[in-house]
């Protein structure tokens, strides 16, 4: 027996060498990462952009609308009522004493309504009826249309009721006293930006896991790595961990600009938050595994990155439509798009604080999708092997 040779090993090293190789390509990820422009782009610039254009851009709140008020009664009474109008934060007013003065303003789009102060308002309010005021609205805009004719309620509401405080008039038979939780301000910006922190990460994980792994397959760096020793498994390990921690460093910073640049306030807890972008961020970056591995072209993959996860956390998750409000086959569609559980999450964590009952349950369902879409990847990965 030759006392020198080498001898063979025991089941032991096996984990070893599976935690070498892991970390290996766990560093060679990390140095691929530091030293590509486009990855820390995509991870910290793209998503400050992004936040800066829902935060100042993009707002659903309709304050200082502009309309055409046509006093055309000259009395005191309705001299006050627009004096209410004027006074409101919510129009920006333009007086005038009929209201054919603002029918090309409101064609051209000048103003968005036309609030109408009719010559017999002081009469029927005398006589005992009800005084009736006129909102002419532009019903291209529904939205606008909606808001212009709510608030001009509310806005001779208040007076009504200041009226029958000054003097003796009937009160409304019923007063409605509204009550706003969470957000009683109605800022669109405390629950938009929320919500584009996850369209970032849906960019960052997607889009930057499926450019980075596709342009290796176009160098012919993957077909090197095949050639190792490496598993399917350690190699997509090794991908997801660098990029994994890359996107959790881009949801801090963009929970540190939501709270201290727009000042949104933060109500839940920090361990919430990590644990729902955690979820969130395997399903993103398994998709991005997935379409490079079935690409292995950057603009393709790119291409697919945007159709099949920009889009939809966009528009199919409810962030800005209404998803009770779309067809019933559209909102089957939805039950797939990981953001839609993200973003009630995320919004609920700033807003509300934590409900870790409905937490619990956005977990599991992004933790579910991101598995299958690690299977998939892993499996086309292994037909790519052989």
């Amino acid at each position: 027996m030759n006392l020198l040779s080498p001898a063979a090993p025991g089941p032991e090293a096996a984990p070893t060498g599976s935690a070498r190789r892991f970390a290996a390509l766990v560093r060679k990820e990390s140095y691929q990462v530091i030293r590509d422009p486009s990855s820390i782009l995509i991870a910290f610039v793209l998503p400050l952009i992004l936040l800066v254009i829902f935060g100042y851009g993009v707002s659903l709140d309709a304050s200082r609308t502009r309309v055409g008020l046509a006093i055309e009664d000259s009395t005191p009474i309705a001299q006050d009522l627009a004096a209410s109008f004027q006074a409101s934060r919510y129009f920006e007013v333009a007086v005038g004493r009929d209201r054919r003065e603002f029918e090309e303003d409101l064609v051209l789009g000048r103003v968005r309504g036309i609030l109408v102060i009719p010559a017999n308002f002081v009469q029927e309010g005398a006589g005992g009826g009800s005084p009736e005021l006129q909102v002419i609205v532009d019903g291209s805009d529904p939205n606008t249309a909606s808001f212009v004719q709510n608030y001009a309620q509310g806005v001779v509401g208040t007076w009504m009721a200041l009226r029958a405080a000054e003097i003796v008039m009937p009160a409304p038979a019923i007063v409605v006293e509204q009550r706003f939780w969470f957000n009683p301000e109605l800022a669109s910006r405390n629950f938009l930006v929320p919500g584009s922190i996850a369209i970032v990460m849906t960019l960052v994980g997607t889009l930057l896991t499926s450019l980075v792994v596709a342009r290796e397959w176009e160098r012919g760096t993957m077909e090197a790595m095949m050639a190792t020793p490496v598993t399917a498994a350690e190699l997509l390990a090794g991908k997801i961990l660098p990029y994994f921690l890359l996107g959790l460093a881009s949801m801090t910073l963009c929970v540190l600009v939501a709270v201290f640049v727009f000042g949104v306030p933060f109500r839940g807890s920090v361990l919430a938050l990590c644990a729902l972008s955690a979820s969130f961020l395997m399903p993103a970056l398994g998709q991005g595994l997935l379409i490079s591995a079935a690409t292995k072209n950057q603009f393709l993959a790119s291409q697919l990155a945007l159709l099949s996860a920009f889009l939809p956390a966009f528009l199919l998750s409810g962030f800005l439509f209404e998803i009770n409000s779309m067809p019933w086959i559209i909102q089957m569609i939805t039950a797939v798009v990981p953001a839609r559980y993200l973003i009630p999450s995320l919004q609920s964590v700033f807003l509300a604080g934590d409900i870790w009952p409905m937490f619990l349950r956005a977990i599991a369902v992004m933790l579910f999708i991101g598995a299958l879409m690690f299977v998939a990847a892993a499996r086309n990965t292994r037909k790519r092997i052989a």
